[in-house]
C-alpha cells in the first residue's frame, strides 16, 4: 500500500520535473562510478560471481593522462573525463536479437581482405613474392585479453539451430567454394601506414560468436558513434593498433595492445635442440598407462630393435649423410611398415573434419589427412588393434568455419577442439588409458599450437609452427614441413633447378615484409650488393611468379627468414628447386628433426647474424657447398607429396616421425 502511494505521487510530477529527477539520478550514478574506478580491483574481488567480459586495454588519447577503465558486469566502463568530450561509456553487450547480427552467408571476399588489416589482424601470403593462388587469410595474433569468459563450458558453444559442434557437420559461415577458401582474391593490400577503407558503421561491428552476439555501443547523452576508422602502425616493430572513433566530428583514438613483434628474449640454438632431443630419448616423459596393452609390448620390442639396429653401409635406397643415424632410421622404418596400425576417428563433420585442403600453404595437413584416411596398409577398423589414434581435423578449416573476423578471439576454436577431445574420451577408453599420449594430430595453420593447448597437450602434435617457445616438445612433437602446393593434381609441378655451374646468384630472397625480421634483412641487403638478390614484394602476375621460381632455380643459397611465425614454406621451396636453404628463424625446429641432419644440407643462422650474411656464405668453401647442394637434391624425395604415396616420401616421413617419437616415449621396464 505504501509503495502504491509513492507511485501515485511520482505520477503527479510534471514531465519536465520527472526528467530532471531521472537525469539527476543518472548523473549521480555516473559520478559515483567515476569516483570508484580507482578501487575497481577491490570492488570486483568482493563480487561473489566475478564473471566479466574483457575488452582489452583501451585508452582515450587526449594529451592528458590516460583514462581509467573498469569492467562491470557485461560492460567496460571508461572514465573519459580528461577528454575533450563528455564522459563516454563503451561496452560489449549480449544481444538476443539474431536479426541484428550481420548475415554470415552474405560474404564478400574483397571486404574480408580489407578487414584483415583492421586493428591487429595480419595477412599471411604463401611466403613468396607473388600473389596468385595464395592463402592470405591467416591472422597470427589476437588481443591479449579475450571476450569469452574463461569459465565457459562446451555447452556454451552449441548452436541452437545445429546442435552440438562435434555431433553434427558444421556449416561454413561464408558462402564460398572450397576453391575460394584456398585461393582467395589477394588483389587488395595495404601499404605501411595506409588507412583501412573508409568507415565502419555500428552494423559492421556486430558479429556472431558461437551463438553469442556482441555489439559495440556508444552510450552518452551528447556523443554518438558516427565513424570508425582503423590506422595501421607504420613501424614494423609497432605493438599497438589504433582505432579512431569519431564523436561529433572529433576523433578519439583508442590504442589496442597486441602481441609485440619483437625478437624472442631467449634463443634455443641448434646445439641446444640436439641436447634436448638426446635428453628426451634418455628420459622419456610419457605417462604410465592405466592398464597394460599388448600394443605397448609391441612398441617396446620395436624400441629395443631400433636401438640395436644392424649397421647399414652403402644402402641403395637411403643416402646416409642426410640422417642422424641411417641404421636406426632404416630399422625403424621397416618396423613401422611391418607393425604399425592406426585408428582414424570417424567422428566429426565436414568441413572441419574429413575435408582435406590439397592446395596452398596449408596443404601439408590436407595431404596427410587424405592419404591417411585412404590408406589400407596402416589403418584398422578395430581400435583395439591400433598403436596410434589419429584425429583428422583441419586447423585451416577450423579457422575458416568458426573464427569471427576481427573479433581478436580464438577461444571458441580451442573450445571446439576441447569438446571434441572430451567426446572422444567419453566414447572410447583409449584416450583415458594413456592420457592421450598415443593420439596424434596434424596441423599446419599458425594457430594450431594455441588451439590444441592444454586439452591436447599430451598428444603427439605434427605442426608446421614448430616453435620451442610456444610449447613445441622436441622428441615428442613432429615438425611438419610447410609445403606450398600450387597444383593439387600435380604437386611436383616445376620441380628441379639449374646445375651448379649456372647458379650465378649468391643468395636470393623476395617476399612480403611480414614480422620483425624481414625489414631488418632488407635494411642491410636490399639493393646493396649485386651478388645478393634481396628484394621486397615482387609484382603479382604469372610473369612475376615464373621470375620468382627462376630466381630460386638460379641461386646458390635461398634465404628463408621467418615471417610472423617461425615457419615458412620457403624452406621446402628451396629444396624443391635444389637451392641450399639458409634458415634464419630463432627457435624454429626444422622438419623431421629427430631423424634428419639439417646441417648436412642447409645453413642455419641466428637472426643476429643478418649483418654478416654475405661474409658467412662466402666463408663456406666451394667443396662444402657442392656437398650441401648434392644433399639437397638427395633429400628432395623426402619432401614431396604424391597422389599415391611412395616409399620414404613426405607422407611416409611424417607418419614415421610420429611413430618414431611414440616408440621412444615409452620407458623400457
Amino acid at each position: 500500500m505504501e509503495c502504491s502511494v509513492h507511485f501515485e505521487k511520482l505520477c503527479q510530477f510534471k514531465p519536465r520535473r520527472l526528467l530532471f529527477v531521472m537525469g539527476s539520478v543518472a548523473i549521480i550514478i555516473l559520478l559515483f562510478q567515476s569516483l570508484m574506478l580507482p578501487y575497481r580491483n577491490a570492488l570486483l574481488s568482493l563480487s561473489p560471481d566475478n564473471k566479466v567480459i574483457k575488452l582489452g586495454k583501451s585508452i582515450f588519447s587526449s594529451g592528458n593522462s590516460p583514462p581509467k577503465t573498469m569492467n562491470s558486469g557485461n560492460f567496460l566502463l571508461v572514465d573519459a573525463l580528461n577528454s575533450t568530450e563528455s564522459s563516454v561509456i563503451l561496452g560489449v553487450v549480449k544481444s538476443s536479437n539474431d536479426s541484428n547480427t550481420m548475415k554470415e552467408t552474405e560474404y564478400n571476399e574483397e571486404a574480408e581482405d580489407q578487414d584483415d588489416d583492421f586493428v591487429s589482424e595480419k595477412d599471411r601470403d604463401p611466403d613468396n613474392a607473388f600473389e596468385l593462388d595464395e592463402e592470405i587469410e591467416s591472422e597470427n595474433e589476437i588481443l591479449s585479453e579475450e571476450f569469452v569468459n574463461e569459465n565457459s563450458t562446451p555447452e556454451d558453444f552449441k548452436d541452437v539451430h545445429i546442435g552440438s559442434l562435434v555431433d553434427r557437420p558444421t556449416e561454413t559461415k561464408h558462402n564460398l567454394s572450397l576453391e575460394q577458401i584456398i585461393t582467395p582474391d589477394s588483389g587488395f593490400s595495404f601499404d605501411k601506414g595506409q588507412k583501412a577503407d573508409t568507415s565502419m558503421t555500428l552494423e559492421n561491428t556486430r558479429s556472431k560468436d558461437a551463438g553469442t552476439t556482441f555489439s559495440l555501443l556508444a552510450l552518452s547523452p551528447v556523443a554518438s558513434l558516427t565513424n570508425m576508422t582503423c590506422l595501421r602502425g607504420s613501424d614494423a616493430k609497432c605493438n599497438e593498433s589504433i582505432i579512431l572513433l569519431t564523436f561529433n566530428n572529433n576523433q578519439l583514438p583508442i590504442r589496442k595492445k597486441v602481441r609485440s613483434e619483437m625478437p624472442p628474449r631467449s634463443v634455443t640454438s641448434i646445439a641446444e635442440m640436439n641436447h634436448l632431443l638426446l635428453r628426451s630419448r634418455a628420459s622419456p616423459r610419457s605417462l604410465k598407462p592405466r592398464w597394460s596393452s599388448v600394443r605397448d609390448k609391441e612398441l617396446l620390442s620395436a624400441k629395443l630393435q631400433i636401438q640395436n639396429a644392424p649397421v647399414v653401409r652403402n644402402d641403395r635406397e637411403l643416402y646416409a649423410p642426410l640422417f642422424r643415424n641411417v641404421s636406426m632410421f632404416k630399422r625403424s622404418y621397416e618396423l613401422m611398415e611391418h607393425l604399425l596400425k592406426v585408428y582414424v576417428y570417424r567422428e566429426g563433420g565436414k568441413p572441419i573434419f574429413h575435408q582435406p585442403i590439397l592446395k596452398g600453404i596449408y596443404a601439408s595437413e590436407g595431404w596427410f589427412m587424405k592419404l591417411m584416411e585412404g590408406n589400407k596398409q596402416f589403418s584398422v577398423k578395430d581400435p583395439r588393434k591400433a598403436h596410434l589414434f589419429y584425429m583428422p581435423f583441419s586447423t585451416r578449416m577450423l579457422e575458416f568455419t568458426l573464427y569471427v573476423r576481427n573479433s581478436h578471439n580464438r577461444t571458441n576454436l580451442r573450445q571446439y577442439l576441447k569438446s571434441y577431445a572430451e567426446m572422444i574420451a567419453a566414447k572410447y577408453p583409449f584416450w583415458n588409458r594413456t592420457g592421450g599420449t598415443d593420439h596424434f594430430l596434424v596441423g599446419c595453420h599458425d594457430w594450431a599450437p594455441y588451439e590444441t593447448r592444454h586439452h591436447m597437450e599430451r598428444c603427439i602434435k605434427a605442426l608446421c609452427n614448430a616453435d620451442v617457445t610456444t610449447g613445441f616438445k622436441i622428441g615428442r612433437d613432429v615438425s611438419l614441413p610447410e609445403t606450398y602446393v600450387r597444383s593439387a593434381k600435380n604437386p611436383q609441378r616445376d620441380i628441379g633447378g639449374k646445375p651448379v655451374s649456372e647458379r650465378k646468384i649468391l643468395a636470393f630472397y623476395a617476399g612480403n615484409i611480414h614480422g620483425y625480421l624481414r625489414p631488418i634483412l632488407l635494411k642491410y641487403w636490399e639493393n646493396r650488393d649485386p651478388d645478393m638478390k634481396i628484394l621486397g614484394p615482387m609484382p603479382s602476375g604469372v610473369a612475376s611468379k615464373m621470375n620468382y621460381i627462376q630466381h630460386m632455380k638460379s641461386s646458390k643459397y635461398c634465404i628463408c627468414p621467418r615471417g610472423y611465425e617461425v615457419n615458412s614454406p620457403r624452406v621446402v621451396e628451396a629444396i624443391f628447386y635444389e637451392c641450399v636453404p639458409v634458415i634464419i628463424s630463432d627457435n624454429f625446429v626444422p622438419p623431421f628433426f629427430e631423424v634428419l641432419d639439417w646441417e648436412a644440407f642447409s645453413v642455419i643462422l641466428p637472426e643476429k647474424d643478418i649483418p654478416n650474411l654475405k661474409d658467412i656464405l662466402l666463408s663456406i668453401s666451394h667443396k662444402k657447398y657442392l656437398a650441401m647442394q648434392l644433399n639437397v637434391k638427395k633429400v628432395q624425395r623426402h619432401f614431396l607429396w604424391h597422389t599415391k604415396p611412395l616409399k620414404y616420401d613426405l607422407f611416409y616421413m611424417t607418419l614415421h616421425s610420429i611413430w618414431f617419437n611414440r616408440v621412444f616415449q615409452l620407458k623400457l621396464r
